[in-house]
């Protein structure tokens, strides 16, 4: 009878351990099958830039790809059919939405998953996008503004009910403090419902940046509302127009937004020559990546011929490489807050 119940023992312990090596290698399977990793595209540097804020420790698990990534600005991209199948394969694409992003259309007829959310920065600030041209009477001389944009009145002969073109939308929405906290919360709502499961990490993580971005707009305001000058010179485009009007700073420019124009007239350098003399300004500005060739003619047409020129970064040529060394939104517009409070007192 020992013998009997010795035996059964052993097959009991003999089954027991093969069940718990199958449960074992099952978990084990089940533990190391590889998971779908979460797809999202951006245009440009900015928009990448809040999503690696936002998803904070998760942004390592993703494929987040930042097509404007070698230094080409968001006028002058045309997509690869590479960068197409990306935005057509991704779970979220993020796009500024102007004049600029006309291609996008057509990418996301052409789209493989019908699941994609996208966020349209555009779409998302509503009223808040101002017209590319949208310029107070102080930038206002002779009839031009100090780009050689002119109000044309309609001639007697064109046809009645020929319609104007409606004036372009300004992109560089991301220029705004106060824009950024809104574009990054409908990033966050889109994060949160391309992947629920970790939904709670994007909302602790944009609450934090949310609240850095509100900090550095209240240090724009504290330090440019305590500035000796209200008004710069550009001798250059201007895609500041978010930024200045937030500020209430006035400007003059050789060219409204970001005209493909290279040449300013005599009449343009002269005009802007006679502002930084007539307010005594002793800097001029530029955008990023500038030959300063129209700054520095300006300055050579000004009384004193000293002005030092200053330069912004409007993020728009922001590379690959530059994220590699570490740079971010918050850090780049803290050097423009830095450039603004030298070049305004």
């Amino acid at each position: 009878m020992k013998k009997y119940l010795s035996m059964l023992l052993v097959a009991c312990l003999a089954i027991a351990c093969l069940t718990g090596c199958g449960a074992g290698k099952q978990a084990s399977e089940t533990t190391n099958k590889p998971t779908k990793k979460l797809k999202i595209v951006t245009t440009i540097f900015p928009e990448y830039d809040w999503v690696k804020n936002i998803m904070g420790d998760k942004f390592a698990q993703a494929e987040v790809t930042m097509l404007l990534s070698n230094g080409t600005d968001i006028h002058s991209y045309q997509p690869t059919i590479q960068d197409m199948m990306k935005v057509s394969d991704c779970d979220l694409f993020i796009y500024v939405g102007g004049e600029s992003d006309q291609w996008v259309s057509k990418a996301l007829k052409e789209t493989k998953n019908k699941n994609m959310q996208t966020v349209n920065l555009l779409e998302v600030l509503g009223s808040k996008v101002k017209n590319e041209n949208d310029e107070g009477d102080e930038h206002k001389v002779e009839g031009e503004s100090a780009g050689e944009s002119k109000t044309i009145a309609p001639r007697a002969s064109q046809p009645a009910h020929k319609e104007a073109k409606e004036p372009d939308k300004d992109e560089h929405v991301w220029l705004s403090l106060k824009n950024a906290q809104i574009l990054c919360t409908a990033i966050t709502k889109a994060l949160c419902e391309v992947d629920p499961s970790n939904a709670g990490v994007y909302n602790a993580n944009s609450k934090k940046y949310l609240a850095q971005l509100a900090a550095l707009d209240q240090e724009y305001a504290k330090t440019l509302t305590g500035s000796q000058k209200k008004t710069v010179v550009f001798g250059d485009r201007f895609p500041f127009l978010y930024l200045f009007d937030d500020y209430g700073l006035k400007h003059y420019a050789a060219f409204a937004g970001c005209s493909a124009e290279t040449e300013a007239s005599f009449k343009t350098i002269r005009f802007l020559a006679g502002q930084i003399d007539a307010l005594g300004l002793k800097n001029i500005f530029t955008v990023e990546k500038s030959d300063q060739k129209i700054a520095k003619t300006v300055l050579q047409t000004t009384t004193q011929k000293n002005q030092k020129i200053l330069t912004l970064d409007s993020m728009q040529a922001t590379t690959a490489q530059d994220v590699a060394a570490g740079a971010t939104y918050l850090g780049i517009m803290q050097k423009d807050l830095a450039v603004l409070k030298e070049g305004l007192n």
